[in-house]
C-alpha cells in the first residue's frame, strides 16, 4: 500500500510505502513560525519508505541554531513538506500535506509543549513532554 501526499500547488509529489506512519503534535516556536502560529501534526517515516515523486524540494536550516533541522518545502507554493532532524533517522513528514489526510489516526503524544502559545489547545489525555521525550 503506498500513501501519498504532496504541496498545495502540486509541484512537489512523494510517497510512503505500507502504513499509515505515527506521530505527533510539535509546539516548538520554529514549527510555530512554519505553521503560521498553530503546532504542526507530523509522522515519522523511515527513509527507506518515503520517496519523492515529482519535482525536488527546496530546503532550508537555520545558520545561527545549533541542532537546527532541516525544513523541505514547495519553492513555488512554500508548503513545508517535511523535516529531517539532526541526528534523527527518521523523514517528519507533515501530516497536512497527506491526500487522505483524514485517515490519519491522529497524534500519539505532544513535543516541546513548555513553548506552546497559552491559547494552544493540548487534546485531553495526549502523553505531553515539556521538550523531547526520553530515548
Amino acid at each position: 500500500m503506498a500513501i501519498e501526499g504532496g504541496c498545495y500547488c502540486g509541484a512537489l509529489r512523494y510517497s510512503i510505502e505500507g502504513e499509515m506512519p505515527r506521530g505527533g503534535l510539535c509546539f516548538c516556536r520554529a514549527c510555530q513560525h512554519a505553521s503560521g502560529g498553530g503546532p504542526n501534526a507530523f509522522g515519522l517515516v523511515a527513509p527507506e519508505r518515503f520517496v519523492w515523486t515529482r519535482g525536488q524540494p527546496a530546503v532550508f536550516t537555520h545558520p545561527d541554531k545549533a541542532d537546527a533541522v532541516t525544513r523541505a518545502f514547495c519553492l513555488a507554493c512554500g508548503t513545508q513538506v517535511s523535516t529531517q532532524r539532526p541526528g534523527q533517522r527518521a523523514v517528519i513528514v507533515k501530516i497536512g500535506t497527506l491526500d487522505r489526510a483524514q485517515d490519519w489516526s491522529g497524534p500519539g503524544f505532544a513535543i516541546y509543549t513548555a513553548q506552546k502559545a497559552p491559547w494552544h489547545v493540548l487534546p485531553e489525555g495526549l502523553p505531553a513532554f515539556a521538550d523531547l521525550p526520553p530515548r
